[in-house]
């Protein structure tokens, strides 16, 4: 892009850059009407899934633009109109929205191979090296494969306790601070979460507690760029020409990229400093072992045994603490707001705690967790309601496919509708109510598998070959940390306010008012005077 800056006056670089666009709009034109088609031709005798009309080059996306928001709903309206599977026209690119359980089932396990690639709007080489969105193959098992056996195995994940009961500290302490603050003794709790979540998982990833301002700092560099990601959906549509018109977002994302690698490199170039000097490691303390450890030792033998790049370990630390993070915060954040909203379900979860581990003891340890129930009910019933993520990240077919007698092409992308999956009336009895005793014996949910091997019934983390592999550690940290805050502190809500659960979209989908509750102690803190 640098050609573009020649010294000419601007009005006359601006005219060139129209120009140019201009020129590539009518050649993409013509290309794109004759393999438009093509590949109608090819299709005639296959149908694609149905959907409202669409025409060459534009499909529906003039039809959608009025409401990208609002796309959950324009969905609804139709499935109800089509059917369960339906197709959407991006431009000449094809989006097909899966919303039954039972396709998905069919899809993602019983043809799991076919439909395990992914489709993913890139402005980074390295977005094809990380696990989320690397293509269906050997470096992607390899990835993966590191990450579950280094780092999510059981053995591993309770290497990192001391770690979860310093960032339950960290937690309580800015919880008490902030109320503290206040006559009301109120607090706004999803900024707490989001920054106890990203201390653990920078521990994880890099192997040391670092002070607040440099986790702060990492946590800035790394939201600003998840979030304005948003922002280069729209490459999508016509990527050889919108990458050229919309060449100043690139410009912006690259430069926050360029932020985060100058704070990580540091930190990655540190650990392999560590790990180079055996005499260090009496430093059990402040060294634990992390990803990134993992990472550094990590050969490509398709690339012919090639050590990670800096900066492909840095798109892979930046996938870690992302995925580990918002979710993860997010769901705690919903779990707490329906506690706060509904405190007989707080008070049944307490007498549970209480009766696991007494009044006395200084915290819940995680093999407590295993003999709570309810507790594992209520995280349950969260992940239900209010699934983090109401889409997985888009995949894609390997080959053309027959399903439910709808042609599903290859490159197209597919959408699965997790929200419409966990609310269905079907399955679940008055489904947009927070009832945790559904998940107990008796209840439609009881003994749900939220891997969906068997049937779908709920898949916040996905189900099939792409599960989120961070699954297990994702359902310890909700128990723990939910059980803790919950002995911890009575949660209430702010006097003439009520708990509003509205939904807004944004990495994740998120309260649209976050949640203010009022906190009381339940406990002197440790070490205060009686």
């Amino acid at each position: 892009m640098g050609w573009f800056f020649t010294g000419q006056p601007q009005e006359k670089q601006e005219m060139d850059i129209w120009l140019l666009i201009l020129l590539s709009l009518s050649s993409a034109t013509a290309i794109t009407l004759i393999l438009y088609q093509a590949a109608n031709h090819r299709t005639k005798k296959r149908r694609l899934p149905p959907g409202p009309p669409s025409v060459p080059i534009l499909g529906n996306l003039f039809w959608l633009w009025r409401s990208l928001q609002e796309l959950e709903s324009i969905l609804r309206e139709l499935h109800s109109r089509y059917g369960p599977i339906v197709t959407l026209h991006v431009g000449s690119r094809r989006a097909i929205f899966i919303s039954d359980r039972t396709l998905a089932h069919r899809a993602l396990i019983e043809h799991g191979a076919t439909f395990s690639d992914r489709l993913a709007t890139r402005f980074s080489g390295d977005t094809q090296r990380i696990i989320s969105s690397a293509t269906y193959g050997p470096l992607w098992r390899l990835l993966r494969r590191n990450l579950i056996s280094e780092i999510l195995h059981s053995p591993r994940v309770k290497l990192y306790a001391h770690g979860r009961a310093w960032v339950l500290q960290v937690l309580t302490n800015h919880l008490r601070s902030q109320a503290d603050s206040n006559d009301a003794g109120a607090v706004t709790a999803m900024e707490s979460f989001q920054f106890a979540m990203f201390c653990l998982l920078v521990l994880m990833c890099f192997g040391e507690k670092l002070d607040e301002k440099a986790i702060k700092d990492i946590e800035i560099a790394t939201r600003r760029l998840l979030l304005y990601a948003n922002k280069l959906n729209v490459l999508a549509f016509a990527p050889r020409i919108s990458r050229y018109i919309f060449w100043n977002r690139i410009k912006t994302a690259l430069q926050m990229r360029q932020a985060q690698i100058e704070l990580f490199v540091p930190l990655i170039k540190a650990r392999k400093e560590y790990k180079n000097h055996p005499q260090h490691k009496n430093e059990e303390e402040r060294y634990v072992y992390s990803y990134v450890d993992s990472l550094l030792d990590m050969e490509i033998p398709e690339e012919g045994g090639r050590k990670l790049t800096e900066e492909e370990m840095v798109s892979l630390c930046s996938e870690f603490l992302t995925a580990g993070t918002d979710t993860t915060s997010t769901a705690l954040q919903w779990i707490m707001a329906n506690l706060v909203k509904h405190q007989g379900i707080q008070a049944k979860l307490l007498e549970e705690i209480e009766r696991v581990v007494g009044k006395d003891e200084k915290e819940i340890k995680e093999e407590d967790l295993q003999r709570m129930p309810y507790l594992k009910a209520v995280i349950l019933e969260g992940l239900r309601r209010h699934p983090p993520a109401h889409f997985v990240v888009p995949h894609k077919v390997t080959e053309d496919v027959t399903l439910d007698g709808y042609l599903i092409p290859r490159n197209a992308s597919i959408n699965f509708m997790v929200a419409e999956m966990s609310w269905d009336g079907k399955v679940w009895e008055e489904p947009m109510e927070f009832k945790p005793e559904r998940f107990l014996a008796g209840g439609s949910g009881e003994g749900v598998d939220i891997t969906g091997s068997r049937e779908i019934k709920m898949m916040p983390f996905g189900v099939g070959r792409r599960i989120c592999p961070g699954l297990g550690l994702a359902m310890l940290h909700l128990e723990y940390f939910v059980a803790n805050l919950v002995r911890e502190f009575e949660w209430k809500a702010v006097d003439g306010e009520e708990v509003d659960l509205s939904e807004k979209p944004e990495f994740t989908v998120v309260m649209k008012r976050p949640l203010r509750a009022c906190i009381l102690p339940r406990r002197r803190p440790c070490g205060e005077a009686l």
